[in-house]
């Protein structure tokens, strides 16, 4: 068992995601900040070290819940513990310190979403919500494009307070 402590730059921790390759990890605290650690050996949480890299997203973003990242690492997501969902672009691909905001949807089904998931093609979108304990499905007509997004179907979970959603490829 590995154990890896954010505590030294993360407050709360929120949620926390890796790149497709598991050499980089992303923390999000609940200060409205990204946090960004490279491992030196894939998914071996023993080789984190932190990239003295943080991203503030307070000014597009409050009380942030979830992220997610495009599968090249070109875009990154984020949901909020409001309604809006935000989506950020990266000029280098997995290095949040070249985001940039790129546009936002809200997500009108759930006043307080927790947590996002894209297919792996970007054609669909997912997010967990808290006020009706459901799971949201979107279909997107352009991949990876938050604009485009369009509610399709929801499902009911018996989870109370849900706080993160993930889908085995």
């Amino acid at each position: 068992l590995v154990n890896f402590s954010v505590s030294g730059q993360a407050g709360t921790l929120e949620d926390v995601t890796f790149s497709t390759d598991g050499t980089k990890m992303y923390a999000l605290d609940d200060s409205d900040d990204v946090f960004q650690y490279t491992l030196s050996t894939a998914w071996d949480l023993s080789t984190a070290s932190y990239d003295n890299v943080v991203f503030d997203v307070s000014s597009q973003n409050t009380n942030p819940r979830g992220i997610d990242f495009k599968t090249d690492g070109t875009k990154m997501y984020m949901v909020s513990g409001s309604d809006t969902l935000h989506e950020y672009s990266l000029s280098t691909a997995w290095d949040i310190s070249t985001a940039s905001t790129n546009g936002r949807f809200v997500v009108s089904q759930d006043t307080t979403p927790k947590d996002l998931f894209f297919k792996p093609d970007g054609l669909k979108m997912y997010v967990i919500g808290d006020a009706n304990d459901d799971v949201y499905e979107y279909d997107l007509s352009t991949a990876w494009d938050v604009a485009s997004a369009s509610y399709l179907q929801n499902i009911s979970i018996s989870e109370v307070n849900p706080e993160g959603l993930f889908f085995k490829p």
